[in-house]
């Protein structure tokens, strides 16, 4: 029995009616389309192989074998399609693509074009640095402190400095590499950036023994699988799977498969909580 196909689509897709309903869709075409994103590591990205992976990719297979037992498919093919930052709502409601699978933060503007599952994810505003340093914002003040220019981060920085009453140097970098390595040879004291982008960075440079995550977020930025909206039956299979991954504990083995030997912060442990009750 063939379920998946994980191969990347290159061709154009024809957006099918937008009234049609999800599954009835899939069920009749045997095709299951799911955007993702090529460079949000570690949660969705492609590997060395070509192929999807990261943390939401992984759940999205467990989506697909779902829907694949509940239509009774012995055959669904599901294929990845990358989308980008700019266009991939647009595609999920158009029916372009049926699930969007990738680093997406829910929020109510959003929410006008497409609707959302569950929280997949917290991500938010963390710190990276040496791991003798307490993590308390009042040890930085009148250092040298870097992020990426014209990012949430810069923003969520200056005002959480600004409540502490704490002045510090704030050097821009235009990308996050520079400012891990500025971090690296001690020119500034500490990098601020997502916590996701933080740990793929600290997982690639091994840098376990030196340096830490405070693993508490400035921000909370809720991630969920995108998803045309008014289709109820759909997305309350997204939202069902996704509570049975909670509550079986399988949601925290994906976590440790995405990313191995790092501790999930303490929001991202509330998800697990907080799921729907299964039936």
């Amino acid at each position: 029995m063939r379920l998946f196909s994980l191969a990347l689509a290159t061709a154009t897709l024809v957006a099918g009616a937008a009234a049609a309903q999800t599954l009835d869709r899939i069920k009749e075409t045997k095709q299951f389309n799911i955007g993702f994103r090529t460079d949000a590591a570690p949660l969705s990205y492609i590997d060395a192989n070509d192929k999807p992976a990261g943390y939401s990719p992984i759940i999205c297979d467990q989506i697909a074998q779902a829907i694949a037992d509940k239509l009774e498919l012995t055959e669904l093919n599901a294929t990845f399609i990358p989308v980008d930052s700019k266009t991939r709502f647009d595609k999920v409601a158009s029916g372009e693509i049926d699930l969007l699978c990738g680093a997406a933060t829910i929020t109510l503007s959003r929410r006008e074009l497409v609707d959302f599952s569950i929280p997949t994810y917290i991500d938010g505003t963390d710190v990276l640095l040496p791991r003798e340093a307490s993590g308390d914002l009042r040890q930085l003040a009148g250092k040298k402190i870097g992020m990426r220019s014209a990012t949430t981060t810069e923003e969520a920085v200056k005002n959480s400095f600004s409540a502490a009453g704490v002045k510090a140097q704030m050097v821009r970098f235009d990308t996050h590499p520079a400012g891990i390595t500025a971090l690296k040879n001690g020119e500034i004291s500490a990098y601020f950036a997502d916590q996701s982008i933080l740990l793929v960075n600290y997982i690639a440079a091994g840098m376990g023994n030196d340096f830490k995550i405070s693993g508490e977020i400035m921000t909370v930025e809720k991630h969920g699988l995108a998803m045309a909206r008014g289709d109820a039956d759909f997305r309350l299979l997204v939202d069902s799977v996704l509570s049975e991954l909670y509550g079986t504990g399988a949601m925290a083995d994906i976590f440790q498969t995405a990313l191995p030997g790092v501790k999930p912060g303490f929001a991202l442990d509330a998800l697990h909580m907080v799921a729907p009750t299964l039936p």
